[in-house]
């Protein structure tokens, strides 16, 4: 590798509902750029909140036309008066146009390893026929994959779907599960084959480090501190977290404790509204609305109620605070099977959202306030985000497999 050249990382996370694929992408980038300062990322992203997102130095972030899913899990325009069909090939167009223009040495695909119905598989034939800016050679491609996919008898059905198992072995030299392989074994889980979990490289929990390397916006909005000691709860994007946090605004918190409440940007607002005139008739609750950066906030609180995505577990995971999961069934069970491994491990405690009311999270919280912080350091790997730099520049410096040269020779 030519040493005085800068690196190019792009990454790619389709982005439908929630924060969840870029924020986990930002946490990869920054601490990609920590180690190697020469590197310069692109972010392509479903997700325009990306751009109010705290990111790393030299890194840069396009958003496509947005997407949005609905309660059973379907996809439709959701700005555009576009059909779908029409939107991904506008999605795919953008975001193969960039990786070309771009030339990355490297390119990581959170979760979907065509892309949203097939549109990055474009962009994927086009990084055969170019190299790496500094490398010299075929971009290196990565499938990045959380801890849990859903249930196993649903995500084996939907990887054998959408030919995941051929995009992989077609395209693709690795796969980081972005977990510990004592929570979940990928490869017996889900019974992929061995074509597949050769390419598998376990990362550990990207937790510890997660606010390390950001800078917040210009435009980030002050607010006044939070009175302590206070008890927090978090709905993700807040679009399907409602009940919790209704059921947390009417709970009884410890003496002396603030309740507070952060809706998350896709919370509808009337709904936002109803919890702020909740929290206008009591002075011991307060609500946020988009939060930034998060580890802080979970960091100080003396006990946590969250919903169960993977970025806010790594971070109630790796800030040692009493947690209780609430996680979300529906349409996908992967909240819930990531809620039952980590209970089975005394890490947390968690509830079904059917059995969540005002009572049960106030007990929760009365208990959890005055019962000692759990000590998780070395159950499990939480330091995913020290090893991935390593394993990126491993495979930066793998020899260039056979067919390199006949495909950009092609």
């Amino acid at each position: 590798m030519n040493t005085t050249s800068r690196r190019r990382i792009a990454f790619y996370s389709h982005d439908t509902q929630g924060l969840g694929h870029i924020r986990r992408n930002i946490a990869l980038a920054a601490a990609m750029v920590a180690a190697e300062p020469r590197t310069d990322v692109l972010i392509l992203t479903g997700a325009p909140q990306a751009t109010s997102l705290p990111l790393p130095p030299n890194t840069e972030v396009i958003t496509v036309p947005t997407v949005a899913k609905d309660s059973d899990g379907g996809y439709a325009a959701a700005t555009f008066a576009m059909d779908l069909g029409s939107l991904l090939a506008l999605r795919s167009d953008v975001i193969t146009t960039a990786l070309r223009a771009f030339r990355p040495d490297a390119v990581v695909v959170d979760k979907v390893a065509r892309g949203l119905d097939g549109e990055l598989e474009q962009g994927l034939e086009a990084l055969r026929e170019i190299t790496g800016h500094t490398t010299g050679r075929r971009p290196r491609v990565v499938l990045g994959l959380r801890d849990i996919l859903d249930d196993p008898l649903t995500a084996i059905r939907e990887w054998r779907s959408a030919g995941t198992t051929e995009a992989i072995t077609e395209h693709y030299d690795e796969v980081w599960v972005y977990g510990d392989r004592s929570v979940v074994d990928v490869a017996a889980d889900y019974d992929l084959p061995d074509a597949v979990a050769d390419r598998i490289r376990y990362t550990g929990y990207l937790a510890e480090g997660r606010s390390e390397g950001l800078v917040a916006p210009r435009d980030e909005p002050r607010r006044g501190p939070i009175p302590r000691p206070y008890v927090l709860c978090m709905v993700g994007g807040g679009q399907d977290g409602y009940d919790t946090a209704l059921a947390f605004a009417r709970a009884t918190y410890p003496d002396g404790h603030t309740g507070v409440i952060v809706t998350g940007p896709y919370m509808q607002p009337s709904l936002r509204f109803r919890l702020q005139e909740i929290a206008a008739e009591r002075s011991d609750l307060v609500i946020r609305g988009f939060v930034s950066t998060t580890i802080e906030l979970i960091g100080g609180a003396e006990a946590v109620v969250s919903m169960g995505g993977y970025n806010t577990v790594c971070e109630v995971l790796t800030e040692d605070v009493p947690a209780l999961i609430v996680p979300r069934v529906r349409p996908r069970q992967e909240q819930l099977v990531r809620a039952e491994r980590l209970v089975a491990l005394g890490l947390i405690d968690s509830t079904h959202p059917d059995l969540v009311a005002p009572s049960t999270l106030g007990d929760w919280l009365a208990t959890a306030v005055t019962t000692p912080r759990p000590h998780r350091r070395g159950v499990i790997a939480l330091d995913g985000l020290c090893r991935v730099p390593t394993v990126l520049a491993g495979l930066l410096r793998r020899p260039a497999p056979a067919d390199d040269t006949q495909e950009l020779a092609s």
